[in-house]
């Protein structure tokens, strides 16, 4: 009799095995009935002509007013119809004719294979669930989600304080809104990346507004450097704001000696500047001498510190004070007064070096000469003379010397030698 032969997976023809087990004519590979069998048996042979061919599509991201595309693909197209339905199960495109009138719908390719559709200015009422469906009975279906991303609005950037200062405590708080999904903030402080506590809030349909606190205590190298807020979402890059540090700081004082340039000596003049800077400048600098009054005929003007005919009486340490509204600071300077011929030549450091020089060569020349003269001794052999025997140069020998020798053998207790 006629037989239809279709090819199958392995898992349809496990399945056919069992409904059609009265048949010999079943094997793994390919599914042989008779043709007889198929009415009382076509729920199967449609399921086989179905599970024949594969549709595909894939999910899709877009961010709001962007284009998406929707590919509805089939492996093993046996002319079966495809076509496009909405969320709302509504047919888009049927082959390639559109019966929705959404003219944002455009068809992009239409084949066996294939169909591709278009979404132009996507907005969030877009999203959902596509279905793309193989009209066959029943029909086959596969499912393209689309997923709109959301930008957030330009980030907002506030602080507790316009202006800090040193030493204290500052939050600068930074709020991206209208984001889909929600954003993530990150904080850096120049080049260095700091750590902020962020919080989420859900707003209206599906969408987030995050808010991030920075917590910053400052110092006076913060000034002028930027705090920047950094935006991370996936619709979009480099979404940032900055805002530049504001800080106050107490006076930096400096004394420094316009005259004279070496040595204060007596009956000369000293003549002090004080250097002072801060944030805001300071308006106030005043001189003073610690533990003692400045003399009276010293002469303060503005900054500068001008005493006349020094003498060793106005000896001690003299103070410039330096304040704004954050705070006060000082330098001192330390007046040493010296004789009129001190110093006279050279510097004080200078003397004392070459003083020290010459110190030093002396004891090494006669540290040489004292070693130089230990060895001399110790290797020298020298000949010395006695008085014993005196006057017995004739002698045949040494005893005829000692009886022959002025006063007599009985006086030579009395003999003394010398070294020399």
């Amino acid at each position: 009799s006629p037989r239809v032969r279709v090819r199958v997976s392995p898992r349809v023809c496990a399945s056919a095995r069992v409904l059609t087990s009265a048949s010999p004519s079943v094997t793994c590979t390919s599914l042989t009935l008779p043709l007889f069998l198929c009415p009382p048996t076509l729920l199967l042979c449609l399921l086989i002509s179905v599970q024949s061919q594969n549709l595909v599509t894939d999910n899709v991201s877009v961010v709001e007013g962007d284009v998406a595309t929707i590919s509805c693909r089939v492996k093993n197209n046996d002319d079966s119809v495809i076509q496009l339905l909405n969320p709302n199960r509504q047919t888009i495109y049927f082959k390639d004719l559109r019966p929705l009138k959404d003219s944002r719908f455009q068809l992009v390719n239409f084949s066996d294979n294939e169909l591709r559709v278009s979404l132009s200015n996507v907005s969030l009422s877009d999203e959902g669930r596509y279905v793309c469906q193989l009209y066959t009975d029943p029909p086959q279906e596969a499912y393209a989600d689309i997923t709109v991303l959301v930008p957030p609005d330009n980030p907002i950037m506030k602080s507790r304080e316009d202006i800090v200062s040193e030493g204290n405590e500052t939050e600068i708080t930074c709020i991206a809104t209208g984001s889909k999904p929600a954003s993530t903030i990150r904080w850096m402080k120049g080049d260095k990346e700091l750590q902020g506590k962020s919080e989420v809030q859900h707003t209206y349909d599906r969408m987030f507004t995050v808010i991030s606190r920075l917590m910053l205590t400052v110092t006076r190298e913060d000034d002028g450097i930027p705090v920047v807020c950094i935006v991370d979402h996936p619709a979009v890059k480099d979404l940032q704001a900055q805002k530049f540090l504001e800080v106050q700081y107490k006076p930096e004082v400096k004394i420094v000696v316009e005259f004279p340039e070496g040595l204060t000596r007596e009956g000369e003049n000293l003549e002090l500047t004080c250097q002072a800077k801060g944030k805001p400048q300071p308006q106030q600098i005043n001189w003073v001498k610690v533990d003692d009054d400045v003399p009276s005929h010293a002469v303060i003007t503005g900054t500068d510190l001008l005493i006349e005919n020094l003498n060793k009486s106005y000896n001690g340490t003299y103070r410039c004070v330096a304040s704004n509204s954050v705070g006060e600071s000082y330098d001192d300077y330390i007046l040493y007064v010296y004789d009129s011929r001190a110093g006279e030549g050279t510097s004080p450091s200078v003397d004392h070096a070459v003083i020290g020089g010459v110190v030093a060569v002396v004891v090494f020349a006669m540290l040489c000469l004292l070693i130089v003269l230990g060895r001399y001794f110790a290797r020298h052999k020298g000949t010395y003379f006695t008085h014993e025997a005196k006057g017995a140069d004739d002698a045949a020998d040494a005893d005829t010397a000692i009886i022959n020798a002025e006063g007599g053998h009985n006086n030579s207790d009395e003999k003394k030698e010398y070294y020399i």
